[in-house]
């Protein structure tokens, strides 16, 4: 994670809820609904819940897809998903704080954190994007500042100002938390799941749109 001078920080975070009742492996308690920021700091048991998050994103039936039915054990069948769709899903994006103010841009219903790549057109390309609704967050370059409206759908909505140089550096501190995450995630299953260790890594590469982690050999 990196911060500004202005007291900006920028995190990726997941969607997740209240996971009491999961049992196939460790997860943190966490509140009803929330976001966790993905990072290389994470512990065994935040790890556990954000697989369990991305799993639970993409725990899909199969249908007329091609798809083999699900296998009669619970491990498997839970990650069933995750391991089979080609194409994975991750509910969250980046959030940002003016931690003076207390203003933050959360992402909205639908977005995934795959679609962070939309932040590099507000920044090198259209300068303008969206990150779904309800809130509806929007970006939008002015020049060499870059407005962030926290819910463009309220004409009151709380607003941020961002330099250009600031928040393409905060994106690729962003990026860089997110890899730290993954080959966290990678060291987590191989101690936790070997038999899947290497499909659900690879697969939570792809929900993250990032390249699959190496996995360890003595975890």
């Amino acid at each position: 994670m990196l911060q500004t001078s202005r007291v900006i920080v920028l995190q990726p975070v997941l969607e997740v809820y209240a996971s009491d009742d999961f049992t196939l492996w460790p997860v943190a308690k966490s509140a009803p609904y929330g976001f966790l920021p993905l990072s290389g700091a994470l512990d065994p048991a935040e790890v556990g819940t954000a697989v369990m998050r991305i799993a639970d994103c993409n725990n899909i039936d199969p249908e007329d897809d091609g798809r083999p039915p699900r296998p009669a054990d619970l491990l498997g069948s839970f990650l069933h998903g995750l391991l089979t769709m080609d194409d994975l899903f991750a509910s969250g994006g980046l959030r940002i704080t003016d931690t003076a103010t207390g203003t933050t841009l959360l992402p909205g219903c639908c977005n995934g954190l795959d679609e962070r790549r939309d932040w590099l057109e507000v920044v090198d390309g259209t300068g303008w994007a969206s990150f779904g609704h309800d809130p509806s967050p929007l970006a939008e370059r002015d020049g060499e500042v870059v407005r962030l409206t926290v819910d463009a759908e309220h004409d009151n909505s709380p607003v941020m100002e961002v330099p250009v140089t600031d928040l393409r550096r905060l994106l690729a501190g962003a990026e860089q938390d997110l890899i730290d995450f993954l080959q966290l995630a990678a060291v987590w299953a191989a101690r936790h799941m070997p038999a899947y260790a290497a499909p659900v890594a690879s697969a939570l590469g792809r929900a993250l749109d990032l390249p699959a982690p190496v996995i360890p050999t003595n975890p």
